[in-house]
């Protein structure tokens, strides 16, 4: 037992270790402060975490292709949220352990990716652009972080993901007026493709905790997201549509009147989707200076299949 060292010290000792990309030698630091506390609850949360993550990355060994060991390394991120539920306790997160977590995590992942993205064709792999700016996120350096994402999102346009991590990342950059078109277009597009767990923005955050506090919850979340998003405000930031975008606007609100017909099963996800197409549409007859009918047209069509919703839209 090395009681001459504070247990403060350890812990602390144990996040730089974390930081610089060593949980072994930071789980080794954390068993010597248990030695003194036994019950420390910091010290407790600390050692379970960085145990998880030690035994997560001794199935690297399992890949060969360095690409797949930092999308391993990635997806274990997910996963270690679902484990964080259950260790959580009334002494909270504590924020120290769960930055040098993440510091490690990203950093880790980020040297795979770095090693394939190389200076060839790699550079315009927009999965790859993607993990490396999601890393670079990660570890807090934003500017590179949009450098990548704004690269990834030029080859992936219609990706959920992609540019709800650029609307990010210019959250966290102050860049507010960008990051609220980006996150409405990124909920327009694929919703269901945007990783809540991974969004770091008081901005998003914010507006998360207030849809779930609604009983939101799962997949019908990220489906409701952008309807209180506009309701309250959030995403009000809003670009004309090109004729061809509005066509196919036109057409996808088409498709999904004709499912919200025919698949009563599938209503908890179609009817916010369709609510929001509606919102872009009038939206579009605003910015365009549509016959005002077109816009009653769509606002009726709001409040027969959602009353409480199109009240909160017109007031």
């Amino acid at each position: 037992m090395n009681v001459g060292i504070p247990i403060t010290r350890l812990i602390q000792q144990a996040y730089d270790n974390l930081k610089a990309s060593d949980a072994v030698s930071a789980q080794r630091d954390l068993e010597e402060a248990l030695k003194i506390d036994y019950e420390h609850p910091e010290v407790v949360y600390a050692l379970k975490c960085v145990t998880w993550w030690v035994e997560r990355m001794k199935k690297l060994e399992d890949f060969r292709d360095t690409y797949d060991k930092g999308g391993f390394i990635l997806s274990q991120w997910k996963s270690f949220y679902c484990f964080l539920d259950r260790i959580r306790d009334e002494n909270g997160d504590y924020d120290p352990c769960m930055y040098a977590i993440r510091r490690f995590v990203f950093s880790t992942a980020l040297r795979f990716f770095e090693d394939v993205l190389g200076d060839g064709i790699n550079r315009h792999d927009p999965g790859l652009l993607l993990q490396v700016g999601r890393c670079y996120k990660g570890v807090g350096n934003y500017d590179l972080a949009i450098k990548y994402l704004e690269q990834a999102a030029h080859f992936k346009r219609d990706d959920g993901e992609t540019l709800s991590e650029l609307a990010d990342v210019n959250a966290l950059l102050e860049e507010t007026r960008v990051a609220k078109v980006l996150f409405r277009e990124a909920f327009f597009v694929d919703p269901q493709g945007v990783d809540l767990r991974s969004m770091e923005s008081e901005l998003i955050i914010r507006l998360r905790d207030r849809v779930m506090g609604l009983g939101k919850t799962g997949p019908e979340l990220l489906e409701w997201i952008p309807i209180y998003g506009c309701l309250y405000g959030v995403f009000s930031v809003r670009r004309e549509l090109k004729p061809v975008e509005t066509g196919r606007l036109k057409q996808s609100i088409f498709t999904l009147e004709n499912e919200v017909r025919s698949r009563p099963d599938n209503l908890a996800l179609l009817i916010p989707r369709l609510i929001n197409r509606y919102f872009w549409l009038i939206d579009q007859y605003e910015n365009t200076r549509e016959d005002p009918a077109l816009i009653e047209e769509t606002m009726l069509k709001i409040k027969i299949i959602d009353p409480a919703i199109y009240r909160q839209y017109i007031r």
